[in-house]
């Protein structure tokens, strides 16, 4: 189906939980959410019955994400029975992959085929202090498990922070050297505001360009990324500009948050809900979510913050 600036909208991401094993200081609270009851919860099947409308829409890329999924224990029976409705022809997962070690062989049995791994820095100090309580060795050994488990593309994500990480591009970037997976950078949105960081931490993705004078430029994937590669890397290094190059005009996607809100723009106030309907009325909300799409979102900046009306963890990542 497309929308009113003719985007077809295929691409939808799914938040199955707001909840997370991590306190990331750019995503959510030290002390993390107020648990909302059950009941304010789109169950598993509503979950799947909201695939299935989607996907009869032409929706084809299913994106599981959170909060952190792996915390949700019907994680993949959800992605086991999504991967089996008719039209979609992706699930993938983003994961912050301290759980994985557990969960990579179970998740791509249930056919999953990509995840994205987020990893902010490779500096154990401030993997705990950004993360507030996770431990470096376990998402490394999380990526280590996703490599054993054979899925077919695995991507790692870092937010790129001022003062924070912007020193650690190379390292970063030389992990598509060490294994056959693309190093993706992001733009920090300026959505949640923990006070942790200032203007100076919202830098643009030209410092990637600067830090790494080898880059060179690879063909387009049909993803939001702008992509190079290091000489002699199995992998791709992805620049992702939300902030300083917004992407809004190839907009494919939709996100559905875990209590049942429909967001057909990240940062814009408006939300459909789909809580308690059957899947006709599901499918009657997406399309108007899709009609109502913003041709882009309202200016990111120091300045001028996202209008999500959301922190990052209760939408989905």
């Amino acid at each position: 189906m497309q929308d009113r600036f003719g985007r077809e909208i295929t691409y939808l991401r799914l938040s199955v939980t707001e909840l997370c094993n991590l306190r990331c200081r750019y995503c959510m609270p030290e002390d993390g959410v107020c648990k909302k009851a059950h009941a304010e919860m789109l169950a598993e099947d509503e979950m799947i019955s909201a695939v299935r409308a989607a996907a009869e829409l032409g929706v084809t890329k299913l994106r599981v994400t959170g909060g952190e999924p792996l915390v949700k224990r019907n994680i993949v029976s959800i992605c086991r029975r999504a991967a089996e409705i008719p039209g979609i022809r992706e699930v993938c997962l983003t994961t912050n992959g301290t759980l994985l070690p557990q969960l990579a062989a179970p998740l791509r049995d249930a056919d999953v085929k990509r995840l994205n791994i987020s990893l902010d820095t490779l500096d154990k100090q401030k993997y705990h202090y950004i993360t507030r309580r996770g431990e470096l060795s376990e998402a490394l050994e999380g990526l280590e498990a996703a490599l054993s488990a054979g899925f077919e593309r695995i991507k790692i994500n870092a937010v790129l922070i001022g003062g924070f990480n912007d020193d650690e591009i190379p390292a970063l970037a030389g992990l598509t050297r060490k294994y056959p997976v693309d190093m993706r950078f992001i733009e920090l949105m300026p959505m949640y505001d923990s006070g942790d960081f200032g203007a100076k931490a919202l830098v643009p993705c030209d410092a990637v360009l600067a830090a790494l004078p080898g880059l060179q430029p690879q063909p387009d994937d049909g993803g939001v990324a702008k992509l190079y590669r290091l000489p002699g890397a199995q992998g791709n290094v992805g620049l992702i500009r939300p902030v300083s190059a917004h992407f809004c005009a190839a907009c494919s996607r939709l996100r559905l948050t875990a209590d049942g809100k429909i967001k057909p723009c990240l940062h814009s106030p408006l939300e459909y809900s789909i809580k308690g309907l059957d899947e006709a009325g599901m499918r009657a909300q997406f399309e108007r979510a899709i009609l109502e799409k913003p041709a882009r979102h309202a200016e990111l900046s120091a300045a001028h913050r996202s209008e999500s009306g959301r922190n990052m963890n209760q939408i989905g990542g």
